[in-house]
């Protein structure tokens, strides 16, 4: 019931350490560049303004993450000043050569739209975005073309478009369907399953790499399973902590690329990258799994 993960074995970043297996990665399917499958979100938890000790924990959490062999960082204009906090910790670290940039256009306006990317560039001071995803797909019909036209330029790796809370599903499949996107990021957990019908499965068909986003539903997850104690097969893939259990299932589905929970706290941070590692659930664990959390959410 279980399949080991890919990677070579390499030396941990933390002094001390005992060497480990790298983590696992998935292929981008448009270019074949590979990516860890935990990534780092900023959603809420890096909306902290100016408070300076909530910036240095931040600041902290992406050291953490880039230690633990992390790529993927996202963020949206829509998170408050999540994109300011992303550009201070870069900063702080020296900007991480091995950091890979996902935005998001959120703007009705299209004329608006250049200028928007443009702020959000400047917020992480990066010289360009790996990633930019048309976010909720606000006014995907006029941005898209500008993000082809970018990417076309060399100003843009990777195209694609986002959603959230199992929201506008017609549209996004209309989207993989119809145009050349590199990338889409969905919500997909233990208990919101819808995209496995048709989305994921799309998204094999037509190449394109998936983030998923509320891995924990925001944290509502963890919260319902906290009292219960861990499953026995949980220690069968090396899980110690739900969230690891949460991340394992999502990840392991063929059609993810990258899940992107997002958190404030080293300990946390550390516990989720860990998720990477390890022996991992195949489809007949991975439906036990996907039972049992939804008995015990009930």
């Amino acid at each position: 019931m279980l399949a080991l993960a890919a990677g070579a074995t390499t030396l941990s970043a933390w002094p001390g350490a005992q060497p480990r297996a790298a983590p696992l990665t998935r292929r981008i399917p448009s270019s074949g560049e590979v990516l860890p499958v935990i990534g780092l979100g900023s959603w809420i938890t890096f909306n902290v303004g100016n408070d300076r000790a909530a910036r240095a924990d931040c600041v902290e959490v992406v050291r953490a993450f880039f230690a633990a062999g992390g790529r993927v960082i996202d963020s949206s204009p829509m998170y408050g000043s999540s994109q300011p906090t992303i550009g201070h910790a870069l900063a702080q670290l020296g900007h991480p050569s091995a950091l890979f940039s996902a935005e998001k256009v959120w703007i009705g306006d299209p004329a608006r739209g250049p200028a928007q990317i443009e702020a959000s560039r400047e917020f992480w001071g990066v010289p360009r975005f790996d990633l930019m995803q048309v976010h909720n797909l606000l006014a995907w019909q006029q941005h898209l073309p500008l993000l082809f036209e970018m990417k076309a330029a060399g100003r843009l790796r990777y195209v694609g478009i986002s959603t959230s809370e199992g929201r506008r599903h017609a549209e996004i499949e209309t989207v993989m369907r119809t145009q050349p996107i590199d990338f889409v990021q969905i919500t997909y957990n233990l208990l919101d399953r819808q995209v496995e019908q048709r989305l994921l499965p799309l998204a094999q068909e037509r190449g394109i790499a998936v983030i998923v986003n509320r891995p924990f539903r925001e944290g509502a997850l963890l919260d319902a399973l906290a009292n219960h104690p861990l499953p026995g097969w949980a220690a069968e893939i090396g899980c110690t902590v739900w969230a690891q259990v949460a991340l394992k299932f999502v990840v392991t589905h063929p059609a993810v690329t990258c899940a992107i929970p997002a958190t404030s706290q080293v300990a946390h941070l550390r516990e989720n990258m860990a998720a990477a590692h390890g022996p991992m659930p195949d489809a007949a664990l991975r439906a036990r799994m996907a039972r049992d959390v939804a008995a015990l959410s009930r």
